[in-house]
């Protein structure tokens, strides 16, 4: 115990000193290892990153036991490996520094999200058409301010990158997770197969099933938007703050999520990018 209080006193003894220069410091380079594994999750440098924390991790150790021409070796291909990186990565590079040439943090992030976003909507609105039209049943979460994570945990992770071939195999009737709810957060595909509670709504018309009783009750624990759509009818719903509306054309459908879920509509005062629209009302104030 005397050693758990000795470590939070010295935490605490650190961050007392710490100054309004260090904590933009700390930003900045949260900012830059952002983008960098940014860049590194949509190129193949997964294996190349392996390899050099690999190189690094061997040569810490070439030093702590003296091995003197393992650590010259090692010392010399890490001075080759950052030129060679500079070379692979150079199209990536070019790309990032445009993108701060030409504008400025602010809107590379908000851009980037609204993009992010944009492109879930549309991909999500492609799948739903195509599941209606073959009469596969589908139920898909889009989490908003009230975290998920207790559903979540009922299903399968997944987290990926939201595409309607994804979708698709997902609900298709033979696949294992098809009974289940696909739950989105933050743009991507984070769990499938996860179960939702019931709704207690003895008003909802009774040639409604368990998918449409479980997409209301998710919307009325949660603020949450739900796309149901219906095995036997093969039509599309959509249950926000415990109310359903049904029977949903691909473009209403489409036209309600960016509503919801992205700045720029009607109802989007509580959807996850409020505050993007804030920044770039900003940034056109500004200029």
């Amino acid at each position: 115990m005397e050693a758990i209080v000795n470590i939070l006193q010295n935490w605490w003894k650190y961050i007392s000193m710490a100054t309004p220069r260090d904590a933009a410091d700390i930003l900045i380079m949260a900012f830059f290892f952002y983008q960098l594994i940014k860049l590194i999750s949509r190129t193949n440098a997964g294996r190349v990153l392996r390899g050099i924390v690999l190189v690094m991790a061997g040569f810490l150790l070439a030093q702590y036991f003296q091995l003197t021409m393992v650590n010259y070796l090692l010392s010399n291909l890490l001075q080759v490996g950052l030129l060679a990186l500079v070379v692979v990565f150079q199209p990536e590079l070019r790309k990032i520094l445009e993108q701060v040439g030409t504008s400025n943090i602010k809107n590379i992030v908000a851009r980037d999200m609204l993009n992010t976003w944009d492109n879930a909507i549309l991909q999500t609105v492609e799948a739903c058409k195509v599941l209606a039209w073959s009469r596969e049943g589908a139920l898909i979460v889009f989490e908003r301010r009230v975290k998920l994570d207790d559903y979540i945990k009922t299903g399968t992770l997944v987290n990926a990158d939201i595409t309607a071939e994804l979708l698709r195999n997902i609900f298709y009737p033979k696949a294992p997770l098809h009974d289940g709810a696909a739950v989105i957060q933050g743009a991507r595909l984070v769990g499938a197969g996860c179960m939702l509670p019931l709704t207690n709504n003895q008003n909802l018309s009774r040639d409604l099933g368990m998918r449409h009783r479980a997409g209301v009750g998710m919307s009325e624990n949660s603020d949450a938007v739900v796309i149901i759509v219906s095995e036997e009818t093969g039509s599309i719903s959509v249950s926000v703050d415990g109310v359903l509306k049904r029977h949903l054309a691909a473009e209403t459908l489409e036209q309600l999520l960016r509503n919801e879920l992205i700045p720029g509509g009607e109802a989007n005062t509580s959807g996850p990018l409020a505050r993007v629209q804030a920044f770039l009302r900003g940034d056109r104030n500004e200029n």
